[in-house]
């Protein structure tokens, strides 16, 4: 597939990809360009294989245009971390560049890495240049490739966690671009004379769109499994890692108006033994990187390659490459998709604390300085600090002589996991959206918590504060916090208008139905309350909230 930009039948990105020289294009002219704070159209799109999105303040955008003035260019920039594990040094050196270079918050995202938000073009190799010093990266944090591989975080669910983990942290490394552009741009590497990239997986065009791979071990599906491109459920038997059932096909992103674009869960296709998963992974991304759509960039993820050409071929396909055939899959059973909040005891002896991040944003505010608790427990605290699928923050392999310690800065800075939290919060998600994404159409973060407060009123009438209920936002239907497997599910349509879905199961296997379009907050609250109070009435022992909407038929 080397010659792929010779057909004319491909989008123009696959045509800039392959002209790029392995990604270069002329972001390093684009950087020293101080007329403008943006980089050119080009250069946007292959900065994204770099760990950047080229962002601006939307907040300002009015008042510039007044004033004349370009937008205020700011970029975003996404740190990997395999399974969203990294040191106390590594966590002190993210917090000061929030401070440093971006808005003082740090983002916690839904697939266990860091964003950095309000990094200004001048800024960004600095920025760059110290999350690789702290032995970080940012490179295929985006773009076309495969992405950071999540993990669930929690050692005490399974003794081979760390088995597991080590999996999929070699799988991240494995899968990452062999390009030296990265380390000539951003790190000021000389190119070697004489030497040429070679991208002996991606080629020179690389993947058709970005490709995510995930590990879950039951019974906690943390990672959202079924919404990965390709997904790992580990298999285990008396403390004995026996291997993975394969998933293919996951996938959230969908766009308004095309019914050929949806959201998809994986299929579960075979099982594995350890010692092929990265032969197996390698092949899947080959398949996708021959067969994914280079023509339209919204039919070109996985998902929709084994539905234009059926699951029986991508399977047969996948064998007749390997060699082998994939044995029958084995039993599994998930039980949530949410994370198990406090202290938790591993294996190893250690203690892990899984705090609330709402949303995902560490950050200090009056009452609430999250971001200060975490810098000192990362200065006096042999720890390390993992992220979930879920936008929260686990004080991890922690000894059981500094639990005091740990309370006490959570406690002296207000952010203790609060009692008070109603289930619906715990297990809500919210994606960045206005105002610093392009594509949102309508507040997410931002509005999500507010939303909350106005239906825990309900909750708390009719009685379901503890019970957990997932509720998910996105301010676009791209799915960054994958709203279509939010028992209560929202999409922004426009400022303050959202679309309303409902009935995807707690464990994460089902998605969530349109239940109803545009609608305000006062129209939400209005369609909501009457459900809830008809499942705090009728609901069956045990029942979750998304099996009881649709017993009762209302999707």
């Amino acid at each position: 597939m080397e010659n792929i930009i010779a057909s004319e039948e491909v989008s123009q990105e696959e045509h800039l990809k392959g002209g790029s020289n392995y990604l270069r294009g002329t972001i390093i002219e684009s950087l020293n360009n101080t007329l403008t704070g943006s980089v050119t159209p080009e250069d946007a799109k292959l900065i994204k294989f770099h760990g950047s999105y080229l962002q601006y303040d939307r907040d300002l955008e009015k008042e510039r245009k007044r004033q004349k003035l370009e937008p205020l260019y700011q970029f975003m920039t996404r740190v990997r971390a395999a399974g969203g594990v990294t040191t106390p040094a590594q966590w002190l050196v993210l917090d000061k560049l929030a401070d440093k270079y971006g808005n003082g918050t740090l983002k916690l995202t839904t697939r266990q890495s860091f964003q950095f938000h309000g990094i200004l073009k001048r800024n960004l190799k600095s920025v760059i240049q110290d999350v690789n010093k702290a032995l970080l990266t940012t490179i295929a944090t985006c773009g076309d490739v495969n992405r950071n591989v999540m993990c669930n975080p929690n050692p005490f669910l399974s003794y081979v966690h760390e088995e597991v983990f080590g999996l999929a942290k070699k799988l991240s490394d494995y899968f990452q671009p062999h390009t030296k552009a990265y380390y000539e741009i951003w790190l000021d590497q000389e190119k070697v004379a004489g030497t040429e990239d070679v991208e002996p997986l991606y080629h020179s065009t690389y993947l058709p769109r970005k490709f995510k791979i995930g590990f879950a071990t039951p019974p906690h599906n943390d990672i959202d499994f079924f919404a990965s491109d390709l997904g790992f459920i580990t298999i285990e038997e008396n403390g004995e890692l026996l291997g993975f059932n394969v998933g293919v096909g996951g996938g959230m992103g969908s766009t308004f108006g095309d019914a050929k674009t949806y959201p998809r869960l994986s299929n579960v296709i075979g099982f594995i033994t350890p010692d092929k998963v990265q032969e197996v992974a390698e092949t899947v991304i080959a398949i996708q990187r021959d067969f994914g759509n280079r023509l339209n960039r919204k039919n070109a993820r996985l998902k929709y390659t084994i539905d234009n050409r059926g699951l029986d071929w991508f399977v047969n396909e996948l064998n007749s490459r390997l060699g082998y055939s994939l044995e029958p899959s084995r039993p599994f059973n998930f039980t949530t998709n949410g994370d198990t909040y406090g202290w938790t005891e591993g294996h190893n002896g250690k203690l892990f604390y899984t705090l609330f991040v709402e949303n995902g944003r560490v950050k200090d505010k009056k009452g609430y300085t999250l971001k200060t608790a975490i810098r000192e427990i990362a200065k006096q605290v042999e720890c390390d600090l993992r992220l979930t699928g879920n936008q929260n923050l686990i004080i991890g392999n922690v000894d059981k002589s500094a639990l005091l310690t740990i309370e006490g800065i959570l406690t002296e800075n207000g952010v203790l996991n609060n009692p008070e939290n109603t289930g619906l919060r715990l297990n809500s998600m919210a994606c960045v959206a206005l105002g610093t994404c392009g594509l949102a159409f309508a507040e997410s973060e931002r509005y999500l918590p507010s939303l909350i407060d106005k239906l825990d009123v309900i909750i708390k009438e009719v009685g379901l504060e503890n019970e957990p209920i997932t509720i998910r936002m996105t301010g676009c239907p791209n799915g960054c916090a994958r709203s279509a497997l939010g028992e209560i599910g929202f999409i922004g349509r426009a400022i303050g208008t959202y679309n309303l879905y409902l009935g995807a199961s707690y464990n994460g296997d089902r998605l969530n139905t349109l239940y109803k379009e545009m609608l305000s907050e006062e129209e939400i609250l209005q369609s909501i309350k009457p459900i809830l109070k008809s499942y705090a009435d009728e609901k069956l022992d045990g029942e979750h909230f998304g099996d009881f909407v649709h017993r009762k038929n209302i999707v």
